[in-house]
């Protein structure tokens, strides 16, 4: 079947970019564009395959957002024309018309990945059944009472054979006094013989309860080991099948130069993320390379409904991800020229890097937009190599607190350790006040409210964050809104605590403020730059021990 499709739009008279994307990183060409806008079409109006996005209140089923990519190429005969492909399973298969084929169908019939698959679910219905069998069930309760029972007792006992202690030391003290040395020797024997007794009740009654709780867990044990089995033999297939899964998945790059998985990943610490090579990118590449089709540009966006954990909002364009893709990209892009990482082009040597306030211990700037607190593994220059080359004798750590590369704004440094650890101990104990200026692309309805939503960084998409009701770490931030005009919200945040994005996911997040900030490349769209400033804060200063107070507009 030929996945190659027309432009319906004319696109003969547009110039084509003269390096293909740099897909972690990139503001989508006009043919990318229109080939994703007229995939768009098609998915608003297609009947080919049923799929829940969450964009129609009468669909039935789950629904699940979905990313999409295309891939702008050309034939061998010079025919301009576009793929399309989409991350992971469609309407619960992976082969919808009108999408390139996944790398390697592990669903075909009779596969080792079918077959495989089957022998775990039939694993799991196994378990299933043990795990709920009422004897199990049963027996687990009454163990877990008796130990309950068992330990109030044992407390109980302990308790009692700590008083009749005490009881002996007190005869004891006051027979001293009272009996002649052969009385007391007598009663010195007597109490030893009571403890001695006491101890031996003690050791008889942990005993019996030990017996009379080994008989119940043995019973127990017998299901428990069953299920362990079956738990270690799931294990063993599934990790059969995945090393064998990885194997056939093969990626042919610009060069011809074919790879699997395993050699992608080929630190033998490290296994392929789960979903490696289901992303659309490397499908739309691998099925360019494979059939003679050069790509020119491309571009991924997301359809539908946000998941509950990461920010994603309909029809917006999303780089590749971090973990699953970038090693198979870098294999696969070998051989094609590719735009450079506007990432690693820094802008910020061309920046001023305003003093608002300078004292013997202390330094606050106005960091502007762009420009880093701390070097980075490429890009060295930033507010600490700028103070630290300034100030050559300062001491300690110098950065009190950071800002995101994105964001502007007042940044507290220091020229001592004393003075640091102090205005640390401040932000520790969330004593010092800061006020960020926000603009919102949309309106909110709401005039003031507080965030409450944990954070941890999106292991997948570093360093993106996302967030994580189990393992993520509380962030709060308090806002008010300031005014509304043009269709754009002008926001106040207030952060009671400082995890990173948190105001950039807090605003963008679909349980947060559901707009993002204007500019945000992460979570939003680009623009300009970030609209997020860092305009005021207030802290007790290291010597003097008086209050301080610092507020600078934003340039938005």
């Amino acid at each position: 079947m030929n996945y190659f499709q027309d432009f319906k739009t004319d696109v003969s008279r547009e110039t084509l970019p003269e390096k293909f994307t740099f897909p972690f990183y990139y503001e989508p060409h006009f043919l990318a564009k229109t080939a994703a806008e007229e995939l768009q079409d098609y998915l608003k109006k297609q009947n080919d395959f049923a799929h829940n996005f969450g964009l129609d209140e009468n669909k039935n089923g789950i629904a699940i957002g979905k990313m999409f990519g295309v891939l702008v190429v050309k034939s061998k005969k010079g025919k301009l024309g576009y793929l399309a492909a989409f991350s992971g399973k469609l309407a619960d298969h992976s082969l919808p018309k009108k999408f390139v084929p996944p790398v390697f169908n592990m669903r075909t019939e009779g596969s080792f990945f079918v077959k495989g698959e089957s022998e775990i679910d039939q694993i799991n219905v196994k378990l299933a059944l043990i795990k709920s069998d009422a004897n199990y069930i049963a027996l687990k309760k009454s163990e877990k009472k008796l130990r309950k029972e068992i330990s109030k007792d044992l407390k109980v006992q302990k308790k009692k054979l700590k008083a009749f202690k005490t009881e002996r030391k007190i005869r004891k003290k006051e027979a001293a006094t009272i009996l002649n040395k052969t009385e007391f020797k007598k009663l010195i024997k007597k109490l030893e013989q009571e403890s001695y007794n006491d101890q031996f009740f003690m050791r008889e009654l942990q005993e019996y309860y030990a017996l009379k709780l080994e008989k119940v867990s043995k019973k127990v044990q017998v299901f428990e080991n069953e299920i362990l089995t079956l738990e270690n033999k799931r294990k063993q297939k599934s990790n059969y099948l995945q090393q064998t899964l990885f194997s056939k998945y093969t990626f042919i790059n610009a060069q011809k130069e074919r790879k699997s998985l395993l050699a992608i990943f080929n630190d033998p610490n490290i296994k392929p993320p789960a979903g490696s090579g289901e992303c659309a990118a490397p499908k739309l590449l691998n099925y360019a390379f494979a059939n003679h089709l050069k790509p020119i540009t491309m571009a991924e966006f997301w359809w539908g409904i946000s998941p509950n954990s990461a920010v994603r909002r309909h029809q917006n364009y999303y780089p590749a991800c971090q973990s699953r893709c970038k090693p198979i990209l870098s294999h696969m892009l070998r051989g094609l020229p590719i735009d450079k990482n506007p990432l690693l082009e820094s802008l910020s040597e061309k920046l001023e890097l305003p003093i608002i306030y300078e004292d013997d211990v202390l330094i606050v700037i106005n960091k502007p937009a762009e420009f880093l607190s701390v070097p980075g593994k490429k890009i060295k220059d930033s507010v600490y190599t700028r103070i630290q080359e300034k100030y050559p004798h300062a001491t300690g750590p110098i950065i009190v607190h950071r800002l995101d590369m994105s964001t502007s704004g007042i940044l507290l440094l220091t020229k001592t350790k004393e003075a640091n650890t102090f205005l640390q101990n401040q932000f520790i104990k969330r004593t010092i006040k800061k006020k960020y200026v926000a603009l919102l692309d949309g309106v909110l309805s709401e005039k003031r409210g507080i965030i409450k939503l944990p954070l941890r960084v999106d292991l997948n998409d570093r360093p993106k964050q996302l967030v994580d009701y189990k393992y993520g770490k509380s962030a709060k931030t308090k806002w008010e809104i300031v005014k509304i005009e043009n269709n754009k919200t002008r926001i106040h945040f207030y952060p009671i605590t400082g995890r990173t994005h948190q105001l950039r996911i807090h605003s963008a997040h679909k349980n947060g403020l559901n707009l993002p900030i204007i500019g945000d490349d992460l979570y939003g769209k680009k623009a300009n730059r970030l609209h997020l400033h860092a305009s005021s804060i207030e802290f007790i200063h290291p010597l003097t021990e008086k209050k301080m107070s610092f507020t600078v507009d934003a340039d938005f």
